[in-house]
C-alpha cells in the first residue's frame, strides 16, 4: 500500500537543510500541507518558496530552548493547525574525549536529541492518533546500536531516541499510529561539518533523498517494523551489534574514531 497524505498536515523539525529538508520536499509532492521548524527562518522560507500546491506554514524556532515546544504547540493551537503527522528530525552531534567537552554544548545537545524529541511526542500524539492517519518518525542513528568513544553523548542520545520509538510502536502498532525509528549511516548533509569531524566524507555516504525514500517505503508497508536502518550495510551492522559482546562493541568503535581524529 501507499499511504495518501493528501489533506495531511506534518510537522518536521530540523527542516532548514538535509534529511528534514527533503522529508518536506518528498512529503509536498505527495500532497501533505506541512509545518517547517528550524532554527534558520530565511532557509525555511527559501524551502517553503518551492513547494507549490500545499500549505506551508514556517516557524522559525530553537527547541534547545526551554517552553520552546509549549510556545510551538499554542502557537500551532492560536492558527488553527491541528497535525496528522510528526517528524522529529533536529539534532547535532559532538565529536572529542567527553572530558574535553563544553558542558552547555552537551545540554544543547541532550536538549535537542533527547528532550525535544520526547517532549514534541507527547504534545501531539493524542492529535496524531485521533486523527486516525497519524504518522510519528524519529530519527535516531546506526550509531544508536553500539557505544561510541569520543561521540558518547550522541550515540547514547540515539541510542534513547531508538528505544523510546520501538516502545511507541509497540503501544500504538493496533491504534491507527504508525511509528518508526528511521537510522541513517553517513549521509551528506551538514552533520559532519558542525560535530567538527571528517568521518563522513567519500562516496559510500547516503543522500538525503536515500535516507527520505527509505522511511516512506517503510511507512508504505502493510505492517511497519518498529525501526529501519538505511542501507544493507548499516543493517547488517546493526544486527552484528546485538550478537557480539559489548567490549567488542566498543572496542571496535574506539578503533574506528581514533582514526577520525587523527
Amino acid at each position: 500500500m501507499t499511504i495518501d497524505y493528501r489533506g495531511a498536515r506534518i510537522l518536521i523539525t530540523g527542516a532548514s537543510s538535509g534529511i528534514g529538508a527533503h522529508f518536506a520536499r518528498e512529503l509536498a509532492r505527495r500532497g501533505a500541507d506541512l509545518v517547517l521548524v528550524a532554527r534558520r527562518e530565511g532557509r525555511l522560507k527559501e524551502l517553503a518558496a518551492e513547494l507549490d500546491g500545499v500549505e506551508v506554514t514556517v516557524l522559525p524556532c530553537d527547541l534547545t530552548e526551554p517552553g520552546a515546544v509549549a510556545a510551538l504547540a499554542a502557537e500551532l493551537r492560536v492558527r488553527g493547525l491541528p497535525l496528522t503527522g510528526l517528524i522529529n528530525n533536529a539534532g547535532f552531534g559532538t565529536f572529542g574525549p567527553f572530558a574535553g567537552e563544553d558542558a552547555e554544548r552537551l545540554r544543547a545537545e541532550i536538549a535537542l536529541d533527547v528532550s525535544a524529541v520526547v517532549e514534541l511526542a507527547r504534545t501531539f500524539v493524542g492529535e496524531l492518533v485521533a486523527s486516525g492517519r497519524g504518522v510519528l518518525v524519529n530519527v535516531a542513528s546506526v550509531a544508536a546500536y553500539t557505544p561510541v568513544p569520543r561521540m558518547a553523548v550522541y550515540a547514547a542520545a540515539k541510542a534513547f531516541v531508538l528505544s523510546f520509538t520501538e516502545a511507541l510502536w509497540y503501544e500504538h502498532r493496533r491504534g491507527g499510529l504508525r511509528v518508526l525509528a528511521l537510522s541513517p549511516g553517513q549521509t551528506r548533509t551538514e552533520f559532519f561539518e558542525v560535530a567538527g569531524l571528517d568521518f563522513g566524507s567519500g562516496s559510500r555516504m547516503h543522500t538525503p533523498e536515500r535516507v527520505v525514500r527509505t522511511a516512506l517505503r517503510t511507512l508504505d508497508r502493510r505492517n511497519p517494523p518498529p525501526s529501519v536502518a538505511v542501507g544493507r550495510l548499516n543493517r547488517v551492522m546493526a544486527s552484528l551489534s546485538r550478537l557480539t559482546s559489548r567490549r567488542f562493541a566498543v572496542l571496535a568503535m574506539g578503533a574506528m574514531t581514533a582514526a577520525s581524529a587523527r
